[in-house]
């Protein structure tokens, strides 16, 4: 009751300083949209490969199987970035790690562009993989971290509005250059394969998310843990006003209980010794959301549509089409999180998801196959499938897209908070990686029907997960998290 009453009045107090001092709600939004850059990167990057396929698998002369390891060698960076940014922002600051994050992008959107082997393409995508991993739990963190939680949830859920955005323009990037140059494949500027001016245009917003990183302050969360506490009540003054700034710093103090730094060993329960149910559930969140399949829509969504009797240009202006969806989705979530809370939206999506992904099966399930082996719909299953298939990507941007990075970035104590994330963040990347790399290998062999029988399966068995483990962290201020 204590914890209940103490929130509240944080809250008000938060409220009431953040209406007087119009300039430090200003500075929390200005900051937290320079963290999102990262995640319009980390959407960009995972995009542009989807309209890249066909041009790696000339240049590089791969099978299915190499292909498939083409497009998610990335994410085995992700994993490690994942893994590695909750601590090394424990030990040197979120900022840090953004900016390294940023510079990883820089490198590998250059270099995956004059790859002139399938190694060389291999270690660019990793270290673009390195980057993702690291921005994609690192962003909502330090958000999560600089907001009050009155609107931490509208102002985190930006993150996968970012994400999304950085999808769609990828996807819009793709089908304009492959229109112009005629396919992606074909020569473009300079002599250079349309592919290759796919990756590069991720120069503009790579340079522009590390030039603005200079600009926004370090974690107060980090900086407490790290003992600068007057630099801490500094920041805190800027976001929140003097009033707010010192309460702050005695609750950020009080929630690191233990006396050393955070560690992994901090994922353990003292009594017990194992693993705490806190950290599975985290666990959960993050591998379920890419059991569902969702990146073989964003990873192969052009090979997808082509395989069932699509063009080119009318596969890529497929996805652009998804790419908005997802953005209407994601500004109705940015309207609901903070009012009806996470759990809802986790378990709605999931049903959403379910009877979708069901609907996609029976439309596959119908696909005959040409004289050349490729599968064809007939005109209504073909309605059947795009429609079903933009529902799911709707319901998976209106819910498991945006809460489950949310709420990582916040179900977490402060003390365990850099390492809860390393481990999700390394089981969500894994996970992903595991999808996308079996994608290619189902479309050959045991066919779409099955492998989205998979994700429909995963999806429904979902909806217990968050009935029966997750629980809510609507409106509950960092401090009162409890482990």
């Amino acid at each position: 009751m204590s914890a209940n009453i103490q929130t509240d009045s944080i809250d008000v107090d938060v409220k009431q300083v953040v209406s007087k001092e119009q300039g430090s709600s200003l500075f929390v939004i200005f900051i937290s949209l320079i963290a999102t850059i990262g995640g319009f990167l980390f959407g960009f990057d995972s995009g542009v490969i989807n309209g890249t396929v066909d041009g790696l698998q000339i240049a590089f002369n791969s099978d299915s199987v190499g292909t498939g390891f083409n497009v998610a060698s990335m994410l085995l960076g992700c994993a490690v970035g994942a893994f590695f940014a909750g601590w090394l922002a424990d030990h040197y600051g979120r900022r840090t790690v953004l900016r390294v994050a940023a510079m990883l992008f820089i490198v590998s959107a250059a270099g995956s562009g004059v790859a002139s082997t399938s190694l060389e393409f291999i270690i660019y995508r990793i270290l673009g993989g390195l980057a993702v991993g690291a921005a994609s739990v690192m962003a909502p963190a330090y958000i999560s971290e600089v907001t009050p939680a009155v609107y931490r949830g509208r102002l985190t859920t930006i993150q996968q509005v970012a994400i999304i955005a950085g999808l769609f323009f990828s996807f819009l990037s793709n089908y304009f250059l492959a229109s112009i140059a005629g396919a992606s494949t074909a020569e473009f500027w300079l002599g250079f394969e349309t592919w290759r001016w796919m990756f590069w245009v991720e120069l503009i917003p790579a340079c522009l998310f590390f030039i603005t990183l200079f600009f926004i302050p370090e974690s107060p969360r980090y900086l407490v843990s790290s003992n600068k506490i007057f630099e801490a009540e500094n920041v805190l003054r800027r976001l929140f006003g003097k009033i707010v700034a010192r309460k702050k710093v005695e609750e950020i103090k009080q929630s690191l209980l233990d006396d050393h730094r955070p560690s992994l060993s901090d994922l353990l329960d003292e009594k017990t010794g194992k693993i705490r149910q806190l950290v599975w559930v985290g666990i959960g969140l993050a591998t379920f959301q890419q059991l569902v399949g969702i990146n073989v829509v964003f990873y192969y969504g052009a090979v997808l549509w082509q395989s069932v009797g699509f063009s080119e240009s009318d596969a890529l202006l497929i996805n652009v089409i998804s790419g908005a969806i997802s953005l209407l989705a994601l500004i109705i979530t940015l309207g609901l999180i903070d009012y009806i809370g996470r759990k809802p939206l986790l378990w709605i999506g999931s049903i959403g998801m379910g009877l979708t992904l069901s609907a996609m099966v029976v439309a596959f399930s119908s696909a005959s196959t040409d004289a050349e082996g490729a599968l064809q719909l007939s005109d209504e299953m073909g309605v059947v499938a795009l429609i079903a298939a933009n529902t799911y990507v709707f319901c998976f941007n209106f819910s498991w897209g945006p809460v489950m990075w949310v709420m990582l970035g916040e179900m977490f104590p402060n003390q365990i908070r850099g390492s809860g994330l390393a481990v999700s963040g390394l089981f969500q990347w894994l996970a992903n990686f595991a999808i996308t790399l079996t994608f290619p290998l189902f479309l050959v062999g045991i066919g779409l029907a099955s492998a989205y029988s998979f994700y429909a399966v995963s999806a429904l068995v979902s909806v217990f997960f968050v009935v029966y483990f997750v629980h809510e962290t609507n409106g509950v201020e960092l401090e009162n998290m409890q482990g």
